[in-house]
């Protein structure tokens, strides 16, 4: 089957439009304002900059703005979950969790309170607002903490089903999205599960797994690598943590090669997160619990990456800044021809 055939799920990329992620996630609360009453939202001073504007002029006494206090703003939302409430608590990533690490760990994990911790312009997307603005090191001090679900989604129509899926989620949850407008390749009828990575397309030859933004590029590359006969798979692992050990291992099984992509660094990301997995598993035999047939990997598979190698970002356009630190189709198209090659 050609791959354009399999993209049953997604939109013509072609044809796509573009869509800013935070825009799903700021209609997801409007919908949610509606349905459920014990919906709040909180925000650091940045209320139409993370979308959160539309919830608090429909629902004005259900919206609180804490001002510049990011420490505050995960505080507030602590004790709002702990009275019965589901706090939406919004700033920049690189604010929050970035400023508010020590009230996330203690206040919100340590006490599972219901809180959703949802940032906006996270990774190097930020572009003109430069490196200190742009967060690339919060999956990393996201997943390390117990009871926190990480969600990266991938364009604005998952975004908002994100939103409204983690509202009925009962534990803390930390959601990033971006700033810049990204293509929207996913529909209404693309499913959406917390902890379920979704395989988009098949492939023999290499395992491609990619969050947020770059899920896009991931698909973008995989058909190009069809033009050079290398079948990708490709894996959209919205959900970081919990990770979907069965969907990834089983692709993994066949395709013998991994390549992940990610706008974050490459160290405690999604990368890192795939390396853990796979160093788990390969000293025994994975049994399939849906199948009851072992999944033998106990070989020397290579995992290669397209991530931020390290260092900081700059000020710049989202796409010269994408271009320059490699986080881009032609990357990966790079990365998983070598891995290809390197199994031979």
């Amino acid at each position: 089957m050609k791959l354009n055939e399999q993209l049953h799920l997604v939109q013509d990329l072609t044809k796509a439009e573009k869509v800013a992620t935070r825009d799903g996630y700021g209609k997801g609360l409007l919908e949610l304002g509606e349905k459920n009453k014990n919906v709040v939202c909180l925000c650091a001073d940045l209320t139409e900059s993370v979308r959160m504007q539309w919830f608090a002029e429909k629902y004005p006494e259900r919206f609180i703005p804490v001002g510049v206090a990011e420490q505050n703003l995960a505080g507030v939302a602590a004790g709002l979950a702990l009275a019965g409430k589901i706090p939406f608590a919004s700033s920049f990533s690189a604010f929050s969790p970035g400023r508010n690490w020590d009230q996330l760990r203690v206040s919100i994990c340590y006490s599972q309170a219901n809180v959703k911790l949802c940032s906006s312009h996270a990774g190097l997307t930020v572009g003109e607002d430069g490196a200190t603005h742009q967060a690339l090191e919060d999956i990393a001090i996201t997943r390390v903490l117990p009871n926190l679900t990480v969600i990266v989604p991938s364009d604005s129509i998952e975004t908002k089903k994100a939103t409204i899926a983690i509202a009925k989620h009962i534990g803390p949850v930390y959601m990033r999205f971006s700033r810049e407008k990204t293509m929207v390749y996913t529909t209404e009828q693309t499913p959406f599960v917390i902890g379920k990575a979704l395989r988009l397309t098949e492939g023999k030859d290499v395992t491609i797994i990619a969050c947020g933004i770059m899920v896009a590029e991931a698909l973008k590359a995989a058909i190009e690598l069809e033009k050079q006969n290398i079948f990708a798979e490709v894996i959209n692992c919205h959900t970081i943590k919990p990770l979907d050990k069965e969907t990834i291992l089983q692709s993994i099984k066949k395709t013998r090669a991994i390549v992940t992509a990610e706008e974050h660094q490459k160290i405690g990301g999604l990368r890192g997160a795939i390396a853990e997995l796979i160093t788990e598993e390969t000293s025994q035999e994975i049994i399939n619990e849906a199948t009851n047939k072992a999944i033998n990997i106990n070989c020397a598979i290579p995992l290669l990456y397209v991530a931020m190698e390290d260092s900081f970002g700059e000020s710049g356009t989202a796409s010269a800044l994408l271009e320059k630190y490699r986080l881009n189709a032609a990357h990966i198209v790079e990365k998983a021809k070598k891995a290809v090659a390197m199994k031979k």
